[in-house]
């Protein structure tokens, strides 16, 4: 099945599911597809162009995204944590750069966002509302006004970490370095909150995810993050955090990508990875060359598959612990080489809202996991900026200052 254009698989309607999304459609926390286009065309738009199908080459073009009922996508202006300093700040704003002209090239498609008004606006429209998140908080590089340039810029989420942990926060992946959130991190997300964006904890250690629920004014997102208890992986929200997002007013946004998801994976892309490494390459590279190689490795070494019904397992429990005002989607298409059965692109999003609605999820509640937590969680965040701004100005804190 790929897609969601087959037929319905194991009961679902995808009829009832493309309904539901033409009223309510996917508003997805994650997409790497601006990395994508650098790495596989150095950002040459003609070279790779979305308004045509792009199916194997990327999992995510103009097409597709109709197809799958998606109608607001914060695209990722993320730069490898390998990056540091000056380095990761010049290639977040070329990322950045891909997105505006991206947004240029392709008007009556996609529609520029910056507030949930301007989601709701564009949905009106029928177009794809498209804002943008930072994945990873050395692209600031301890810098407070850089972090506002990036909010001026049109970026409405800062992942605080990527893979590596920094100065002042530390990574899900990575040893400890701040313990959590050093005293500089409290006040980047402090200064994250005056200005209204989203403090997005995808990525970051545990420890970092329960300073940050300390220190938020604001509601939080997991942009692309699953349950731990469902899959105990470090990149997943532990039911203790998804237990406090009612009353921070977050929302956690399950991704797709299988060693995340799915325990058997975890220990097979292990293992292709290093295979990449072994020819030189990323992990995280999706180039042709890097596609080729997994391929290759696949055959030798059969992949064990997620599919709908394992994402829908994640959401089931989310739903459960945090409730369902507090759950939603964040595929981390275009960021990941693979992906479940049924979920293989953007065009799949009808698969997994069939597969809810067939688990007794009701429309009301769809509907909020869908489009309408998201518009929420951003709506809530502009209001406690315009409080915050109103009563403090942006700080002018160093790294060297608070932390020493």
């Amino acid at each position: 099945m790929t897609g969601g254009g087959g037929p319905a698989a194991g009961g679902r309607d995808l009829g009832a599911a493309r309904g539901l999304l033409a009223e309510f459609p996917v508003a997805d926390g994650h997409n790497d597809l601006p990395w994508a286009l650098r790495e596989q065309a150095g950002y040459d738009l003609d070279r790779l162009d979305v308004a045509a199908d792009q199916t194997g080459r990327l999992h995510t073009d103009l097409p597709r995204l109709r197809a799958g009922g998606v109608g607001a996508q914060f695209w990722s202006v993320y730069v490898r944590a390998d990056m540091a300093g000056d380095d990761a700040v010049s290639a977040t704003l070329e990322q950045i750069d891909c997105v505006d002209r991206l947004l240029a090239r392709h008007p009556a498609e996609l529609a520029p966002a910056l507030t949930a008004d301007d989601m709701e606006a564009a949905r009106a429209q029928g177009r794809i509302a498209s804002l943008k998140g930072a994945e990873g908080g050395h692209s600031i590089n301890n810098s407070l006004a850089t972090l506002r340039a990036l909010y001026a810029l049109g970026v409405r989420y800062m992942t605080l970490t990527h893979n590596d942990s920094i100065a002042w926060a530390d990574s899900a992946t990575d040893g400890p370095r701040a313990g959590g959130l050093s005293p500089f991190g409290r006040e980047v997300v402090r200064e994250m909150n005056r200005l209204g964006m989203l403090v997005d904890l995808s990525h970051v250690a545990a420890t970092t995810m329960r300073d940050a629920l300390d220190t938020s004014e604001a509601p939080v997102v997991f942009s692309h993050s699953s349950s731990r208890a469902v899959c105990d992986h470090p990149r997943n929200v532990p039911d203790d955090v998804l237990e406090r997002l009612p009353a921070n007013g977050g929302v956690a946004m399950a991704t797709f990508v299988p060693k995340f998801i799915l325990p058997a994976a975890a220990e097979w892309t292990a293992r292709a990875d290093e295979n990449l490494r072994a020819h030189g390459l990323h992990p995280l590279d999706t180039t042709p060359e890097a596609m080729r190689l997994h391929a290759a490795f696949e055959e030798a070494n059969p992949r064990p598959v997620a599919t709908v019904a394992t994402v829908a397992d994640h959401l089931d429990h989310m739903r459960e612990v945090a409730g369902v005002d507090h759950v939603g989607i964040g595929g981390d298409f275009d960021g990941t080489a693979f992906t479940p059965e049924g979920l293989e692109d953007v065009a799949g999003y009808p698969n997994l809202v069939a597969e809810l609605l067939a688990r007794g999820w009701s429309r009301t509640d769809v509907s909020k996991l869908t489009w309408r937590n998201a518009v929420r969680v951003l709506r809530d965040a502009e209001a406690v900026a315009r409080d915050a701004s109103a009563r403090r100005g942006p700080s002018t804190a160093t790294l060297a200052a608070l932390d020493g």
